[in-house]
């Protein structure tokens, strides 16, 4: 799995293409506020102030922000990503051309609010699970365009990250067993498929029942079992029935009121799109000074 501090190194090319895009659609012709009001190339200074208490996220995005439109901005970090910010504290001050802040301002505060939301409640709900070796993972439910920064998000939070999208993982869920018939056959032609184009990728299998379970543990070279929409007690019996011959992953319906039960079931894995796509913006503001 990922960590932290290679998210930016690893996903570079989607990371810089995001900034691309993202500066396109808010400056497109051309910031004509800050062109009427600054007509002169001054420097000048922001603070990024903490409004509310949270797990801050997105200082090294804001950084590859400011560097990509303007290599002459400097920012001088007080809070790294991942620390546990309180009221009133100072995350960065950076300097520059007035108007280069003027135009980055929002995208920096639309990034590092919604990813510090994210982090805060993957770090609230990971503390509720330490005790056990449960790992807590993301979904494919993130906002369209802003994936790779609500996942890098969930590290920082610490949270693990599930498969970036469509392409880097295998995993067969209800509709594509119910399109095939039968797990059995959907895993046949997934073998089949693998072999014929020599791929090299984790496949993990959603299961509904103890009849499923039983169909997917006849093909030992999957990666994990699924677990999908079960109660605590089906899990524990699901998890007897595989005995620790698959990695588990219990998913769908997890929620604040069993999300300690389920982990403690002794499941290795739980997927919440909830850390994603249910994370409350964090108030944070940049600040002339």
């Amino acid at each position: 799995m990922i960590e932290q501090d290679k998210f930016y190194e690893t996903f570079k090319f989607e990371i810089d293409l995001f900034i691309k895009k993202s500066l396109e659609e808010d400056i497109g012709n051309g910031d004509y506020t800050t062109k009427s009001c600054l007509q002169s190339p001054e420097k000048r200074k922001m603070i990024l102030k903490v409004n509310q208490p949270c797990i801050l996220a997105g200082v090294e995005l804001a950084k590859k922000i400011f560097s990509f439109y303007d290599s002459d901005i400097k920012i001088d970090i007080n809070l790294t990503d991942g620390s546990s910010a309180r009221i009133g504290e100072i995350g960065f001050i950076v300097s520059g051309k007035a108007s280069s802040l003027l135009i980055l301002e929002r995208l920096v505060l639309n990034c590092m609010q919604r990813m510090s939301g994210i982090a805060s409640l993957t770090n609230f709900l990971n503390k509720k699970i330490c005790h056990t070796k449960c790992k807590i993972l993301d979904t494919r439910k993130t906002t369209p365009g802003f994936r790779y920064p609500e996942k890098w998000a969930v590290l920082i939070g610490g949270g693990y990250n599930h498969r970036m999208g469509l392409f880097d993982t295998i995993i067969i869920k209800d509709n594509h067993i119910d399109f095939c018939g039968s797990i059995t056959e959907a895993l046949s032609r997934t073998k089949d498929y693998i072999k014929k184009n020599n791929l090299s990728i984790p496949v993990i299998v959603e299961v509904r029942n103890e009849q499923e379970i039983r169909q997917a543990m006849k093909f030992s070279w999957i990666d994990r079992i699924l677990l999908d929409n079960m109660t605590k007690n089906q899990i524990i019996k699901s998890l007897k029935l595989i005995d620790r011959k698959y990695k588990t992953e219990a998913s769908g319906n997890i929620t604040l009121n069993n999300l300690v039960e389920i982990a403690e079931t002794g499941v290795d894995y739980m997927s919440l799109g909830a850390i994603t796509h249910s994370a409350k913006n964090i108030d944070l503001s940049l600040k002339a000074i």
